[in-house]
Parts: C-alpha cells; sequence; structure tokens
C-alpha cells in the first residue's frame, strides 16, 4: 500500500539560501514513514517499542531535483519496494504544489530487536504489504 503524506516548508526548514536544506529531507522522509507504517501497516512506532522492535535506517538514497522554499506544500508518497527475511526497502518520492519532482529516495531498513540489538524478520503486518507489492509484479 502506498501512502500520501503533507508538509508545509516552515521557515526553520531553511538554510542560509532559503531554501530547503538537504538535511531536512530526512525528516520529512522519517515522518512520511512514520506515516506509512501507522496507514499501511496499523504500527506506530510505539507499537513496535511495545514488541521490543524497532526499525534501523542502513542506506539512504536521495536525489535532489528542484528546491523547495517556504510555503511550498509538498506531497511524499512513500510505496513498498521489495523485501528480504529482516530488510525492507521503500521508494519516497517529494513533489511540489505544481507536481514537479523535488526529490526522490531509497531507503532501506533492517528490523531488530531492541534488546539484542541483531536483525530479525521483518514483521507480519509490515511484510504483509510488501508481498501484496511482489504479488502484482
Amino acid at each position: 500500500m502506498k501512502t500520501t503524506t503533507f508538509i508545509e516548508v516552515k521557515n526553520s526548514d531553511l538554510d542560509d539560501l532559503e531554501h530547503v536544506n538537504n538535511s531536512v529531507y530526512l525528516t520529512y522522509l522519517e515522518a512520511a514513514r512514520e506515516e506509512w507504517y501507522k496507514k499501511a501497516a496499523g504500527m506506530t512506532f510505539q507499537d513496535m517499542l511495545e514488541m521490543n522492535l524497532g526499525t534501523v535506517l542502513i542506506k539512504l538514497e536521495i536525489l535532489f531535483k528542484k528546491e523547495a522554499v517556504l510555503g511550498d506544500h509538498l506531497e511524499i508518497t512513500t510505496t513498498p519496494k521489495k523485501i528480504g527475511k529482516t530488510s525492507f526497502e521503500f521508494h519516497q518520492l517529494i513533489l511540489n504544489q505544481h507536481r514537479e519532482i523535488v526529490a526522490e529516495a531509497n531507503v532501506l531498513n533492517v528490523m531488530i530487536n531492541l534488546s539484542t540489538r541483531k536483525s530479525v524478520p521483518v514483521v507480519r503486518n509490515i511484510a504483509a504489504n510488501f508481498r501484496l507489492i511482489q504479488e502484482r509484479s
């Protein structure tokens, strides 16, 4: 299941060049993934904590295509891309209000046991969304 998150660029997101600082995109993308977990997998970060589970970002590739500026209304889509035994990857796309691509990212996560800090199989709530995508391919 693909989800969509909406963010308005605020003054605190800007750098000295008066566009969104590259580090802020990480926050945008994480907020959109958090929303994906809630909407698509039916799990919050708190739910995972209560299961003694967490997700760790191990690889992030971002291609910046157009600057975002104060007042822009951004739409971030988060789409399951592929899954392994303990890892899963999202594709995230950021569009501005003119439907122009601002940035796109591929994000690889690993599910871990919080006590052992070791990878564990991806939980069913998350994995089911990726398997649906693979079955359609």
